[in-house]
């Protein structure tokens, strides 16, 4: 039986990995073989990283919080700390968020967190 180099299914194959390579350097985006190895290792790259994104904005989400506790005169740890005592459900992303939006409601929050905390 004869051996098929150009079916479908090779050409396909080849299509969809240059496709995925579209917008990379030189011979990466052009060369099946150097695509292929660039497009697995982009692959891997976005799967590890969808993954580093998570405490990536977290610490961005807790730096934000932290900024606009200072200006209240409070600092982030003693503010989580009243913020538990009181039993605040409204979680980091909403906090920061609310500093940025609505510095006012985010104050009143402060003050109510304040009023709880007891100084040493």
């Amino acid at each position: 039986m004869p051996r098929a180099v150009d079916g479908t299914r090779r050409k396909d194959h080849r299509k969809k990995i240059l496709k995925l390579a579209k917008g990379y350097y030189g011979r990466r985006s052009t060369n099946h073989k150097t695509a292929k190895d660039a497009v697995a290792k982009a692959l891997m790259y976005a799967y590890r990283d969808r993954r580093d994104k998570k405490p990536t904005f977290r610490a961005l989400w807790i730096t934000r919080i932290n900024a606009a506790c200072r200006a209240e005169g409070i600092s982030y740890s003693r503010f989580i700390e009243g913020a538990a005592k009181i039993n605040m459900t409204i979680d980091r992303k909403v906090l920061s968020d609310i500093a940025i939006r609505d510095p006012a409601a985010f104050k009143a929050i402060v003050e109510q967190v304040k009023a709880t905390t007891v100084k040493a």
